[in-house]
């Protein structure tokens, strides 16, 4: 239900400790005042820094603010990381969005390599692959000399060679160096994956108070990577992080309450740091408050509220929430049934990969709902979700084969193959149709035996088509030794279910005595239920049975 964040990678915006050189502050300062926009920079760095000049934060995003204002690349960078890492400011991964991509529109390469991590990340932005390719590749082109010598003539000290100089900082216990090269490690940046010293790395820097090094280290234990998995340690680390008002350590920290891992579950506390997590732009905490809307936890059970949510997200290209107003609109929660829109929104998630949205939108194709009825459509979309492993699509694939619908010519073999791959992975109703195959010889030998196994298994999960037909297989003994009890344990399982050639059989059972004592007027109501239902052999039976 809920989405974990994932080890995040450190902004490749400014890696670098805010340094400055020794500089005259009442000239920079004069400056400053005067409008220069380099020098409202450099003042905000030495703030920042607390060189030349005592520390203060508020001065340094003051001026940094200045410079960015005044359309400053380098500053609107600048203030941008600020916001996504909390110095000297509360952590605001919307506002972090907001000024780094001023500067990466002006083609600045920090910036649009900070800005594809934030969407590879899903920070302040939903996640987009695409997106987050597009910016890195952009940056990755960028002549990394210049922005050294650009740093260099703000007064502020960037890595030339990152790994050497983070582990230099690291080492001399500077906390932001030790969460960074932490990064590396976990993420494999520079050097060779290893979660272990990235577990060391988070650890120092979390023992110094880094709410970021904090967040990440939890991560690292609910995911048992480099230590053991420990949702108790997790839940411990994210709620230092979150008290500092990290946004993924408050979206992970609500997500444990609703799991209940390593805490009680707890649905008002997971209200209380979605929202606290949202009010930073957390894209997955909004998604989240969706679905506490959509299910009643925490709160009322409020579709409108969910879809406010969801549509707020959606809009931001979040392929989970364009799914589910896709299917709020398809089955009129909170908003009057629309096929149109929830082909619209499944069709947005469906074109970014999300396999559940793919296969949906084939079958709004198959049905001609919201669309014009297009079989091979439908079919391209079951396929491309297929492929991606959606048992769902994988059984609707093999419909199609089995139908020869949708520009494939009939083909027992593939829908064979496609019903096997869903049913393997316990989709009941590709059970049931690999059932009918072997039962059938359909695609391959005939044989009752598997026929009974794959039957039994979607039964016992509630599948009313194969409850049915292991029925039959048992009154027929065919593939099973004869057995009516089990045969009418079967057919009243599906008959309760209100299916009608199961009510119809389990008529039959009561009619002539077999595996229940004989009882007409038993009999009598099955054959009534079916008929109801339009069956033919029991409208036939009831009135053999009832007197004119």
């Amino acid at each position: 239900m809920f989405r974990a964040i994932r080890v995040c990678v450190g902004l490749v915006a400014i890696c670098f400790a805010v340094m400055v050189q020794a500089q005259d502050f009442d000239a920079v300062k004069r400056a400053a005042e005067q409008g220069d926009v380099e020098a409202q920079l450099k003042l905000g760095a030495m703030y920042s820094s607390g060189k030349g000049v005592a520390q203060d934060h508020a001065e340094a995003m003051k001026w940094v603010r200045k410079a960015a204002e005044q359309g400053h690349a380098f500053a609107q960078n600048y203030l941008g990381t600020m916001y996504a890492s909390g110095q000297s400011v509360a952590q605001d991964y919307t506002e972090a969005v907001k000024w780094i991509r001023k500067a990466a529109e002006q083609g600045f390469g920090m910036a649009q390599g900070s800005l594809g991590w934030m969407y590879a990340r899903g920070e302040g932005v939903a996640i987009n692959d695409a997106e987050a390719a597009r910016l890195l590749r952009l940056s990755a082109e960028k002549q990394q000399s210049i922005l050294v010598e650009m740093a260099k003539d703000y007064g502020l000290a960037l890595d030339d060679e990152t790994l050497e100089l983070t582990r230099g900082g690291a080492e001399k216990g500077h906390a932001i160096q030790q969460y960074k090269l932490g990064l590396l490690y976990a993420n494999g940046e520079g050097v060779e994956r290893n979660d272990i010293e990235a577990v060391k790395w988070f650890r120092l820097a979390a023992e110094q108070g880094d709410a970021s090094a904090q967040s990440n280290l939890g991560i690292m234990y609910a995911e048992g990577r480099g230590v053991a998995q420990d949702y108790a340690e997790a839940v411990k680390l994210y709620r230092l992080a979150a008290e500092q008002g990290n946004a993924k350590a408050q979206y992970n920290l609500g997500a444990m309450y609703a799991e209940g891992r390593g805490v009680t579950k707890n649905d008002a506390e997971t209200i209380k740091w979605f929202h606290k997590a949202t009010e930073k732009g957390n894209v997955n905490a909004q998604f989240g408050l969706g679905v506490m809307c959509y299910y009643g936890r925490g709160v009322s059970k409020d579709y409108k509220e969910a879809m406010s949510w969801f549509r707020k997200v959606a809009e931001q290209g979040f392929s989970d929430a364009q799914y589910n107003l896709g299917l709020m609109y398809a089955n009129g929660e909170g908003v009057e049934r629309n096929d149109i829109e929830a082909v619209k929104w499944f069709r947005m998630a469906a074109e970014q990969g999300y396999s559940d949205a793919q296969n949906k939108l084939g079958v709004m194709y198959a049905e001609g709902e919201g669309v014009a009825q297009d079989y091979a459509e439908a079919v391209k979309w079951y396929r491309l979700a297929a492929e991606q492993g959606n048992a769902n699509a994988q059984n609707n694939l093999g419909i199609m084969y089995d139908a020869g619908r949708g520009g494939v010519a009939q083909d027992y073999t593939e829908s064979m193959k496609w019903f096997r791959l869903a049913a393997e992975q316990g989709f009941s109703d590709a059970q049931y149709n690999l059932g009918v195959m072997y039962a059938e010889g359909e695609g391959v030998a005939q044989d009752y035996a598997e026929a009974v196994k794959w039957y039994h298994l979607a039964a016992e999960q509630g599948n009313a088509k194969a409850q049915n037909n292991l029925g039959v297989m048992y009154a027929e003994g065919e593939g099973v030794a004869r057995n009516d009890m089990e045969a009418t344990k079967w057919f009243r399982a599906s008959a309760e279910q209100g299916f009608s050639d199961a009510q119809n059989n389990l008529g039959t059972m009561y009619s002539a005595g077999r595996g229940v004592a004989q009882n007409n007027a038993e009999a009598i109501k099955w054959f009534r239920l079916a008929a109801e239902q339009g069956h033919e052999n029991a409208r036939n039976a009831l009135k053999k049975l009832v007197a004119p």
